[in-house]
């Protein structure tokens, strides 16, 4: 009996999993699981992008720590909403380091993002909050990733490791 009502629970959720990549694919607003970063480069000169990847680089390092302590996305808003200043800071440093005299303008707000792939996972084009930093105007090419779940913040010695809901319903079943 309890490996019948693991099977009626399995095919549910596949089912309920379906249907939820079938609306995340119609760009509606379904991209609730995911906090991204988005880092906005002041022009699309040479030298604007370049100093885009250093902060981008200083950011992560910061934030790391900070996102490594999030059990979901509601946590890591809370968390990187907290640190606004402290991220805007970073990111002021390392231009005034790098010889820039503009700043920056770090936010949390929901947003519009294109499909994009990050190794096995695909995410459709939606709306998506997000950690939004603005370099100077904020007018030129941007880089983007996710803070939860952390694909690009973790480290060659963190790991990161994803529960299925699914299979822990299943396993309660088999006990």
């Amino acid at each position: 009996m309890k490996k019948f009502i693991a099977v009626i629970i399995a095919v549910l959720a596949v089912i309920g999993t379906v249907a939820l990549v079938k609306t995340m694919g119609s760009g509606e607003q379904a991209n609730t699981d995911y906090l991204r970063i988005h880092v906005r480069a002041n022009s699309n000169s040479e030298t604007d992008q370049s100093i885009k990847y250093i902060v981008k680089d200083e950011v992560v390092k910061f934030i790391t720590p900070y996102a490594a302590q999030c059990t979901d996305k509601e946590k890591a808003m809370e968390v990187i909403g907290g640190i606004l200043p402290q991220i805007e800071e970073v990111c002021d440093r390392t231009l005034k380091a790098n010889g820039f005299d503009y700043k920056s303008k770090a936010s949390v707000r929901a947003e519009e993002f294109p499909t994009r792939v990050y190794g096995d996972l695909t995410l459709e084009n939606g709306i998506y909050d997000a950690l939004i930093i603005e370099l100077g105007t904020g007018t030129g090419d941007n880089w983007w990733c996710v803070i939860y779940p952390p694909l690009c913040f973790t480290s060659g010695t963190a790991s990161v490791q994803y529960r299925s809901a699914i299979m822990d319903i299943i396993n309660k079943f088999k006990k």
